[in-house]
């Protein structure tokens, strides 16, 4: 309702001051903002601000000569019956304060579209793929790729409920020289194993988790002698190793709440032919040159700071050049804008594969790379060292672990994905109220145990008539409340879950400030009803955050 509000007086301000000044050309956009402090009303305007050099005025005479137009114009719209008063601050603000009755209104929608409160058709099905975590199969997930995992499942979540159509993908690298050094790391673990001193490659992967791998590909190939494990190819030792941690990273991140729509994997779509075919296609557009014996992707023409070898001299392709493959794929498979997930170290990236989108064909805006900064873990206060090839690492499945799902999701939603993030185990398995996601979950629980007591007593919640919520800590829930739409968008605009996070902790703060000031339950049955009755709207608003959150609602903790 509140954003609905906040579009209507948009367009009704933009109408009504063209029409009251025909002969400015370019009028300045008229922008709608949400006061910090509620004293300066529910919607405020700076455009007198933005006018001051067309006026050639002092920014509050101008305000009180554009208020007088819309205050006019107001009386003889449909906005009169929600604008209940406007008035003028310095250094040139316009306010408008609502009706009670719109603020009511508020309510009522959210009963009447339950579940659906704040989902809409702005997306207008746009088919968008979102490819995400993509880790290559070398070990267990880190808590980096998790925080990646979430970002990417929670924004699929929110996009869905503004609709659009949303692909979560997976690409697994399942080819390359980074399976290579997986496969060689198996075999000297196996080797060891059965008694051989070998030396361990230097670049191999150190964790645990090999000498593991090690002994049960031996195990299922019914392997007990040296001889017989050095006789095994090694593309065996790669297939192994690539099969093993895709079936525990796939079970990682179903625990995790994340799941994908489509696995895609490097070697079937970018395979030689269709290797061939993206270097004939850019031969061809004339985006590839030759020189000193390797071939170039001129990727400068397209804003990259210097051009990319696809080729090799001794002929081999490098990582770009699948990677073009695959975005080729992306495209054909009919998304009209592809977002791919990456972390930091990936960030010089991005030009170069822009840029091959381009030449591809694609706009520039038709892929957008999203940068999930780091995430550092905390205990006692410490800092818990992560490195992967050494294999001192805590990996996502110990996270889930100790904190729990809900926490550990929700933590690492818990900053914008450009900014680092500091992930406290210790607050995270707290059952306090200093503990965010329990402090969310334990409003939404506390709901249920009010209605028990309502039962007992015969209060019944209603979903229209309201008229005697006039509490400021009433008032203050019943706009948060209508807030939820509005932070769904900034998601959207932003390309980032946090807003959500950030809104569904606020609304906490605001509806525990409501039952902490009022009793629920009270000798007056009407007031008892509204009341009641605004809890469990607040109960849906929850539910409805929680779930695009991918964590639990529960109804009792």
């Amino acid at each position: 309702m509140l954003d609905s509000i906040k579009q209507q007086l948009q367009q009704f301000l933009a109408e009504t001051l063209t029409a009251a000044y025909p002969d400015i050309v370019d009028f300045p956009s008229i922008s709608i903002e949400t006061p910090a402090e509620k004293i300066h009303g529910d919607f405020s305007t700076n455009i007198a601000l933005k006018s001051a050099k067309i006026f050639r005025k002092a920014p509050m005479a101008i305000a009180e000569e554009l208020a007088a137009h819309i205050e006019k114009a107001v009386t003889a719209s449909p906005l009169q019956a929600h604008i209940q008063s406007i008035e003028i601050k310095n250094p040139g603000f316009i306010n408008f304060f609502l009706t009670q009755d719109s603020l009511f209104e508020i309510i009522e929608q959210v009963f009447e579209e339950g579940g659906r409160y704040g989902a809409s058709d702005f997306g207008k099905k746009e088919k968008i793929q979102i490819e995400f975590v993509s880790a290559n199969p070398t070990g267990p997930l880190s808590v980096a790729h998790a925080r990646q995992a979430v970002v990417g499942d929670v924004l699929g979540n929110v996009l869905t409920f503004l609709g659009f159509d949303i692909t979560k993908e997976y690409y697994v690298n399942d080819e390359g020289n980074q399976i290579n050094i997986l496969g060689t790391s198996i075999k000297c673990r196996a080797l060891q194993h059965l008694g051989l001193d070998v030396a361990f490659p230097e670049e191999g992967y150190q964790g645990d988790y090999i000498k593991d791998m090690a002994q049960i590909f031996l195990s299922e190939k019914g392997i007990t002698d040296a001889e017989a494990a050095k006789a095994v190819a090694d593309l065996e030792w790669n297939d192994f190793g690539v099969r093993y941690l895709m079936d525990v990273i796939k079970r990682d991140l179903d625990d995790f709440g994340v799941h994908f729509d489509y696995w895609a994997h490097q070697r079937d779509i970018a395979t030689n032919e269709q290797i061939e075919k993206i270097i004939d296609l850019l031969k061809e557009r004339g985006h590839l040159y030759e020189e000193e014996g390797a071939l170039w992707f001129k990727s400068t023409a397209f804003g990259d700071d210097k051009d990319r070898v696809v080729k090799k001299s001794d002929g081999a392709y490098t990582y770009l050049t699948p990677d073009i493959v695959y975005h080729k794929d992306k495209f054909e498979r009919g998304f009209s804008r592809v977002f791919n997930i990456w972390g930091p170290d990936h960030h010089g990236y991005i030009p170069r594969i822009k840029a091959a989108a381009e030449a591809l064909g694609k706009n520039k805006d038709d892929l957008e790379v999203l940068i999930v900064q780091l995430a550092t873990l905390f205990r006692d206060g410490k800092p818990v060292s992560m490195s992967t090839r050494r294999g001192e690492f805590i990996s996502l499945r110990e996270v889930m672990e100790e904190v729990g799902t809900d926490a550990a999701r929700f933590f690492f939603l818990m900053r914008h994905i450009k900014a680092h993030l500091e992930f406290d185990l210790e607050l995270a398995k707290k059952q306090t109220n200093e503990n965010p996601v329990y402090y969310i979950q334990y409003a939404h629980a506390r709901v249920y145990s009010v209605n028990k007591k309502a039962d007992e007593v015969g209060i019944e919640v209603k979903s229209k008539g309201f008229s005697l919520l006039k509490e400021p800590e009433e008032i203050d829930l019943i706009k948060k409340m209508g807030e939820f739409p509005e932070a769904l968008q900034f998601c959207y605009n932003q390309l980032d879950p946090y807003p959500l996070v950030s809104y569904m902790q606020d609304l906490a703060a605001v509806f525990h400030k409501f039952y902490d000031h009022h009793r629920v339950i009270d000798a007056d049955e009407q007031l008892s009803a509204e009341r009641l009755s605004l809890m469990n709207a607040a109960r849906i608003v929850f539910a409805n955050g929680l779930g695009l959150l991918g964590v639990q609602a529960p109804e009792q903790m």
